[in-house]
């Protein structure tokens, strides 16, 4: 099986960057639909649309897809544990970014039943927090500082 496991890393890495497209637009329309609630009403069933298929069928499959070939690779090279603590921050922050993943789709459902409050500055900020973690993951990987 090691023998694939270049070819798993090529999926991981595609499959995450399918992800991460997912984590950072979709706040962005959570920001238009905040924008919008009080006098586009035909503009935010569009992007209640929007919001809908970008979760459940880009985020959704490419967030299972990065998990299953992650832990995969994790199962073909458990070796990785020893070479430092660089593995347990990269996936301490791939934990928090599975928790953000989760904490979009009930924002989502909020949104769909009007019950979403949060403000436009507040949907700003927390559309940082995939940006800060992949700058994280990224350094532990290519950089393995520790």
């Amino acid at each position: 099986m090691m023998e694939y496991y270049s070819w798993i890393k090529a999926f991981h890495v595609m499959s995450v960057i399918s992800w991460m497209a997912m984590l950072f637009y979709l706040p962005r329309l959570f920001i238009y639909h905040i924008e919008n609630r009080e006098n586009g009403k035909a503009f935010t069933d569009i992007i209640e649309v929007q919001e809908e298929k970008l979760y459940k069928y880009i985020g959704v499959p490419a967030f299972w897809a990065s998990l299953i070939s992650g832990l995969v690779m994790i199962y073909l090279a458990p070796q990785l544990f020893k070479s430092g603590a660089w593995l347990h921050i990269k996936l301490t922050a791939v934990l928090l970014l599975i928790a953000y993943h989760f904490s979009l789709g009930v924002i989502r459902k909020r949104f769909k039943a009007g019950e979403c409050k949060k403000s436009g500055k507040w949907m700003r900020f927390y559309n940082e927090v995939p940006t800060i973690l992949m700058i994280v993951i990224v350094i532990m990987v290519v950089i393995k500082p520790i």
